[in-house]
């Protein structure tokens, strides 16, 4: 919604509206449009349009239809995080972020292609970073990617000597890690709004072969 003057309310669409498809999927009735207000208890507009989008990506990979789609990740959530049916239309705020967590856990596993434009909602919160560096795959642009530290370790310093623990950790790509060093840091992670984000050992166990061997501990 851009504006609002008594009962008229003034909207701007995601994308270019056509006329004639409109029409059609109004088929012969009066087209109308749903306006919900977010109220922080039930789903946002904004978490159901990331799951909707994610959903499609999925359907257009793998060829299924879309409601199988829907049906697969919902049980899959249910199953994940216990919870009872849910419908999209009015679940909880935190019944969409587990869904959106566990989507995004099956696209990074199963090596589903994002779009651009769907790889850009993601939200950059800890379960992107995460992923990325779980499956090795950049922040940025979600193409094959190397880990990468936040703090600088120093020159001459013995890389397997540090406390991995104590840094935060972020997976670049060879041309945005490349950009990273050029740049510098802090207008590398203020241009692409990144997080990086500290490990605990287990998930630097994950990542790091060599860390479960004993090796920078």
């Amino acid at each position: 919604m851009t504006g609002i003057s008594g009962r008229n309310l003034t909207l701007t669409v995601d994308d270019e509206v056509s006329l004639y498809e409109v029409a059609k999927l109004a088929n012969g009735k009066q087209p109308s449009v749903d306006l919900q207000v977010e109220d922080g208890r039930s789903i946002s507009p904004d978490q159901r349009r990331k799951i909707w989008a994610l959903l499609r990506d999925i359907s257009d990979f793998t060829g299924d239809v879309i409601d199988y789609t829907e049906d697969l990740l919902k049980g899959y959530t249910r199953q994940i995080f216990g919870i009872e049916a849910y419908s999209l239309s009015d679940c909880s705020m935190t019944t969409a972020s587990n869904m959106i967590y566990t989507i995004l856990e099956f696209c990074f596993r199963n090596d589903i292609p994002f779009k651009t434009r769907t790889w850009d909602m993601i939200p950059n919160d800890y379960a992107r970073q995460w992923f990325c560096l779980r499956f090795k795959k950049c922040v940025i642009c979600g193409k094959p990617a190397d880990l990468a530290h936040f703090e600088t370790v120093g020159m001459g310093r013995n890389r397997y000597a540090i406390n991995e623990l104590d840094y935060h950790w972020m997976s670049l790509c060879r041309v945005h890690h490349t950009e990273q060093h050029a740049t510098g840091i802090d207008s590398f992670i203020a241009k692409y709004h990144i997080k990086p984000i500290k490990l605990d050992a287990d998930q630097l166990r994950k990542i790091k072969p060599q860390y479960a061997k004993g090796v920078g501990k």
